[in-house]
């Protein structure tokens, strides 16, 4: 890790901007009578010098994301943008992360949010711009800033030399500011002769069609004529594209979503080469399922205890007495630290070569499958086959509970219904709404199996830390406990009709 320089600043957050082209006789209009109270003030021009780093590829550019050294605007600032909740009015969301620091290579910090993208490649200079900008501050009657107008000049070099020129206007506003200001001063601009809304980063730009080209490996489509080789390659590929773009949600650490759809895309794929078996070459995989097996028990420990964690921290606050709840926040303490910890082995896991090398292998599964002859064929006469296997099993599963089945019997259910939907949803494309309705019954089946494992595993969590602590905080984990097992009995209840609804004709009919 770098260590942190005297100067250096780390700050960021969810960057909303309006991006317009501007003709050279564009003026900027009066903006101060477009909305009451708004202030609209001149800051000085700035001159500034930015150089865009990038595989030479571009892989991170093709996926929305973005890192430059800009200097002009005090201290030499990196800023890493990665990309934002999608909108399709113009306006362009990205997380911004700003580190100062005069170092030739970018830090730490910020390349090890980008691992996915450049893997064991290189991180190349790929753009020059230089930007002569104006600029407009915006606040409101109290003075409290609300965003920034800037009015750019942009110079794209080769060398010294200069290749193309553009002009943008660019709209920034603050978290506080409305969503009708944005409105009213992007329509006040439009109106005075700027373009329309495009949501166009000026690097790209600048590298023009080379960074418009679709990201590698991206998201596959298929539809009913689908060959199976077609179906393989985006059941690989969509999982895959998961995992990569929620490396940097787990890396950063605030949103729980990270860990947890990184963890469905290990999941997923996991259980699709299971069902691709006879399709891909095993030779040509070697230990990749191995691999992968490590990285997703790496997610999957700090899944279960952000699971656990919500499921505690909801019963706790249904607690009757503000002393037991005082107490149970004492005993989720102690699972709050257990987290932290199996985190910190997360994403040491995630800094090693061996993660690195598993992303290399990934992205190249994704983009060139081993497949198999068998993987000719048209889909919709080798998925159903595949699908019928999962079920079959599940089915057998099931028959084979006894009466009152242990938890880890409906675990194991639970399990194979996973399975089956997994394959289900992969077939669905080919196979049409019946695959759809079978996979969404099992996702039910899923939760209600899933809710009452959790029951099982609270439990057992809560029962151990009863042993190491004082006693108010060991009879808050018994009223804890005590709340696992109504739980665990209301869904035993429940899962029997939830498989009910899952095993009718009318879902599982194209299997036969």
């Amino acid at each position: 890790m770098d260590t942190p320089r005297a100067n250096e600043h780390t700050g960021g957050g969810i960057e909303r901007e309006v991006k317009l082209g501007a003709w050279p006789g564009f003026e900027l209009p009066d903006l101060a009578a477009v909305a009451p109270g708004l202030v609209v003030t001149p800051e000085p021009d700035l001159a500034l010098d930015a150089v865009y780093f990038d595989t030479p590829d571009l892989s991170m550019i093709r996926h929305g994301v973005t890192l430059r050294r800009r200097e002009g605007e005090g201290p030499t600032r990196w800023t890493l943008k990665l990309p934002g909740a999608k909108r399709h009015d113009g306006v362009l969301l990205r997380r911004e992360l700003d580190i100062d620091d005069d170092a030739g290579e970018a830090p730490t910090r910020l390349t090890e949010l980008v691992t996915a993208y450049v893997r064991s490649t290189d991180l190349v200079p790929v753009a020059h711009l230089r930007q002569s900008r104006r600029r407009l501050g915006l606040s409101d009657a109290e003075g409290h800033p609300l965003g920034e107008i800037d009015d750019d000049e942009v110079s794209v070099l080769e060398g010294e030399h200069v290749a193309a020129r553009f002009r943008e206007v660019e709209l920034e506003l603050d978290t506080s500011a409305s969503e009708d200001l944005l409105t009213l001063l992007t329509t006040a601009l439009v109106e005075a002769g700027a373009g329309a809304a495009d949501p166009t980063p000026k690097v790209v730009r600048a590298l023009g069609p080379r960074a418009l080209a679709a990201p590698e490996p991206g998201r596959v489509e298929v539809g009913a004529d689908a060959s199976t080789a077609e179906v393989v390659q985006a059941g690989i590929a969509n999982a895959v594209v998961l995992i990569l773009e929620h490396d940097h949600v787990v890396r950063l650490d605030d949103d729980v979503e990270g860990v947890h759809r990184a963890r469905v895309g290990t999941r997923r794929l996991r259980s699709n080469l299971r069902t691709f078996s006879r399709l891909l070459d095993a030779d040509r995989l070697g230990d990749l399922r191995h691999e992968l097996r490590w990285f997703a028990a790496e997610l999957g420990q700090v899944r279960d205890a952000d699971v656990l964690l919500e499921r505690l921290w909801h019963d706790a606050e249904r607690l009757p007495e503000v002393t037991d709840r005082g107490d149970s926040a004492l005993v989720l303490q102690r699972l709050q630290a257990e987290r932290n910890r199996l985190l910190a082995s997360l994403l040491d896991a995630m800094c090693t070569s061996r993660y690195v090398e598993l992303l290399d292998r990934l992205v190249d599964l994704a983009l060139h499958p081993p497949l198999t002859k068998a993987a000719g064929r048209k889909a919709i006469h080798v998925f159903p086959p595949l699908v019928r296997k999962r079920w079959n099993r599940l089915r057998r599963g099931v028959a084979a509970l006894s009466d009152d089945p242990t938890e880890s019997d409906l675990h194991a259910i639970r399990i194979l219904a996973k399975r089956v939907r997994y394959a289900a949803d992969i077939a669905a494309p080919v196979v049409g709404p019946e695959a759809h309705d079978l996979a969404k019954a099992l996702a039910h089946l899923q939760d209600v199996l899933g809710d009452l494992h959790d029951t099982a595993v609270a439990e057992a969590w809560l029962r151990r830390v009863a042993l190491a602590v004082p006693r108010p905080q060991a009879v808050a984990a018994g009223e804890l406990i005590a709340r696992q097992e109504a739980d665990a009995v209301r869904l035993r209840g429940l899962w029997p009709d939830a498989w009910a609804a899952v095993d009718q004709d009318r879902l599982t009919g194209w299997l036969d």
